[in-house]
């Protein structure tokens, strides 16, 4: 759906082309993230845990910051799968502010029984684009994400 913004021709240009990169982020994570309310798991839980399963233990400020959440939301999302046992959260003895999260085996054998059928989500999500298109898109991606302003 373009926009119906009677602007200049840049202005129409840049509303309709942010429309459709909202709207094709927003089919496209909902195609692919479908699965895990099957594990009973948000998209923000979902990326916790993978961050830990590669990334190792990390800072609870590090992983809110990898994932582009807030540090607030971040303590919510992680005391609903600290609860769960997926993961666990040790303040640093000599830093009370520092809190370092980490996967826990439960977590990891989650991860472990999901993830394959997550990657080949995403692999089909992703075939309706050539792979030169999809190099370009992650090009054009990634020179957006990096803008300075």
């Amino acid at each position: 759906m373009p926009t119906k913004y009677k602007g200049t021709p840049e202005e129409v240009q840049a509303l309709d082309t942010y429309i459709k990169l909202q709207r094709a982020t927003e089919t496209s994570m909902s195609r692919t993230t479908a699965h895990l309310s099957n594990f009973d798991l948000t998209t923000s839980q979902f990326a916790v845990l993978e961050a830990l399963y590669h990334l190792g233990t990390l800072s609870q400020r590090d992983l809110a910051e990898k994932l582009l959440k807030s540090t607030g939301n971040m303590s919510s999302v992680l005391k609903h799968i600290e609860k769960r046992g997926l993961i666990s959260r040790e303040r640093n003895e000599n830093d009370n502010r520092y809190m370092r999260v980490c996967i826990t085996g439960s977590g990891r054998t989650l991860i472990d029984s999901m993830f394959k059928e997550h990657v080949a989500g995403i692999v089909e999500e992703m075939s309706v684009l050539t792979s030169e298109e999809q190099a370009e898109l992650a090009r054009l991606c990634r020179k957006l994400g990096l803008r300075e302003t």
